[in-house]
C-alpha cells in the first residue's frame, strides 16, 4: 500500500541509506514501515515501541542462553550407551580434532554473535542511563554489525536433518536444550525485528535538536543525514558518501570465495566409519546419498543450501560489480533487489557446518560408528566468509551513481508503507 506525501504530514526530510534520495518523513503507523520509493531499501518502523521493551527481550534472551546451552538437546543411544550433545560440545569436538578454524566460526554464529547482540541491547540502555557516549556507540556498533551474523535458526534447521541423519543408526532423545534453544530463537528473532540502531541514537540526542540549511550525506552509523563534514555530528563517526574502497574489497572477496567453491565441493565436506567401511561424502555425493536413503526433502533442503547460495551469492554480486563498472543504466531497482536477497540467504549456507558439529558431538568417536570432519568443510566455510564480508562491505548506493531521474515524467515522491508480517 502506498501513501501519498501531503505538505501537513511532512515534518523533515531524510537521506535514503539505501541511495541518498531525499524522502519526506512522514508519520508511520505502529506495525508497518517505510521504504524508499526508489531503491526498496526499509527507511524507518512506524510508531515509538518502547526501548524497555527491548531491554526484557534482551534480558529474556540472556537466560535463555543457560538452558539452551548448557542443558542436552539431543541424546542417541548408540550400542547400548547414551551419547548427550550440548551445543557446545560439538564445538569442542571440533577444536580437540584440529578444526580450530570451523570451530570458531560454529562457535561464533550459533552463539558468540547472539550473546554479543543481546548483551550490547543491554549494555546500549546502560549507556542511555548514565548518557555514556563511548559505550552507547560500541554498544550499537555491535548490533549493527553482528546482527546478520546471528544464526540460532539455521542451527535450529541443523538440528533436524542431523535426526534425519541419525535415525537409522539409533534412536534419538530429545533434552530440554532443544526447548531452551526454541524459545531463544523466538526471542531472539523478536529483539532483532524489534531493535533499531536509529532509535537509541534518537533517544541519545533526537535529529530535531539538529539545524541544517541542507543535507548531503546520511551517516551509516547513527543513520542522521546532515551536510557534507569529515565527521559525524552526532556520532562522531567518519561521514562517506560511499564507503572507502567498497568495490575493491567485494571483488577481492569474491575472487577470493570463487577459488575457494572448488575445493569446497571437490575435497570431502565429511568422513563416516561404519562397520569397517569409510564413506567419504562431497556435498555432491552427500546430496545423492540422502535422495538414494528416500530423504528427498532433506537433499533439496542440502543442494539449495550448500550449492546454490553460495553460487547465487557470488554470480549475484557479480553482476552488481559488473554492472556497476560498465554503467549500466537500467534495472537499478531489480539489481537493488538481488542485493537484499544476497544479503538475507547468506547466513543459510552455515547449515552444513552446523550439521557437522552435530553429529561429532552425537556420534561417539573410537566406536564402530565414527564421524568426522573433511578439509572440503574447512574450504567451505571459508566460502561462507567471504560471500557474507563481500555482502557486508558492498556500498549499495554505488548502484544509483549513474541512475538520472529524467527517464520519462517526473512524479511526486511517495512514501511506501507495508505490513510487517
Amino acid at each position: 500500500m502506498s501513501l501519498q506525501s501531503h505538505p501537513s504530514q511532512l515534518t523533515k526530510v531524510r537521506l535514503c541509506q539505501g541511495c541518498e534520495l531525499p524522502v519526506d518523513v512522514i508519520d508511520v503507523k505502529q506495525g508497518r514501515s517505510a521504504y524508499c520509493p526508489r531503491c526498496g531499501t526499509q527507511l524507518y518502523q512506524g510508531g515509538t515501541p518502547s526501548l524497555s521493551g527491548n531491554l526484557a527481550i534482551a534480558l529474556t534472551c540472556l537466560l535463555l542462553f543457560i538452558p539452551s546451552h548448557f542443558f542436552n538437546f539431543l541424546s542417541i543411544r548408540l550400542f547400548g550407551q547414551m551419547i548427550p550433545a550440548t551445543l557446545p560440545s560439538g564445538i569442542i569436538t571440533l577444536f580437540n580434532e584440529g578444526f580450530i578454524f570451523l570451530a570458531f566460526l560454529v562457535a561464533f554464529c550459533a552463539s558468540i554473535a547472539p550473546l554479543m547482540v543481546c548483551a550490547s541491547v543491554v549494555s546500549a540502555h546502560i549507556a542511555l542511563k548514565l548518557n555514556a557516549f563511548k559505550l552507547l556507540k560500541s554498544s550499537l556498533w555491535v548490533i549493527q554489525h553482528l546482527k546478520h551474523w546471528v544464526m540460532i535458526d539455521v542451527f535450529l534447521i541443523s538440528v533436524a536433518i542431523s535426526c534425519f541423519k541419525l535415525q537409522d543408526y539409533s534412536d534419538i532423545f530429545v533434552g530440554v536444550g532443544l526447548y531452551g534453544l526454541i524459545l531463544l530463537q523466538l526471542f531472539t528473532v523478536l529483539l532483532l525485528s524489534r531493535v533499531s540502531t536509529r532509535r537509541y541514537w534518537e533517544a541519545y540526542q533526537h535529529e530535531t535538536d539538529y539545524t541544517f540549511e541542507h543535507k548531503d550525506v546520511h551517516c551509516t552509523h547513527c543513520h542522521l543525514s546532515q551536510p557534507n563534514g569529515h565527521r559525524c555530528v552526532r556520532c562522531q563517526n567518519p561521514l562517506e558518501h560511499r564507503k572507502a574502497n567498497s568495490i575493491q574489497k567485494t571483488w577481492a572477496y569474491l575472487l577470493a570465495a570463487s577459488i575457494a567453491i572448488f575445493p569446497a565441493n571437490l575435497i570431502p565436506i565429511s568422513i563416516l566409519l561404519t562397520n569397517g567401511k569409510r564413506l567419504e561424502d562431497t556435498i555432491f555425493s552427500g546430496v545423492a546419498a540422502l535422495i538414494k536413503n528416500g530423504m528427498s526433502g532433506i537433499a533439496v533442503i542440502i543442494f539449495v543450501a550448500s550449492i546454490v547460495v553460495p553460487v547465487a551469492k557470488i554470480l549475484g554480486l557479480a553482476y552488481i560489480l559488473l554492472a556497476i563498472k560498465f554503467k549500466r543504466s537500467v534495472f537499478h531497482k531489480q539489481r537493488m533487489m538481488i542485493y537484499f536477497v544476497v544479503k538475507w540467504i547468506g547466513k543459510w549456507s552455515m547449515m552444513d557446518l552446523f550439521v557437522i558439529s552435530i553429529m561429532m558431538a552425537l556420534v561417539d568417536r573410537g566406536q564402530i560408528l565414527d564421524f568426522t570432519p573433511g578439509y572440503g568443510a574447512v574450504a567451505f566455510g571459508v566460502v561462507v566468509v567471504l560471500t557474507m564480508l563481500a555482502a557486508e562491505s558492498f556500498d549499495p548506493r554505488f548502484i544509483w551513481d549513474n541512475y538520472r531521474e529524467d527517464k520519462g515524467p517526473k512524479k511526486k515522491i511517495k512514501q511506501q508503507e507495508s505490513f510487517n508480517e
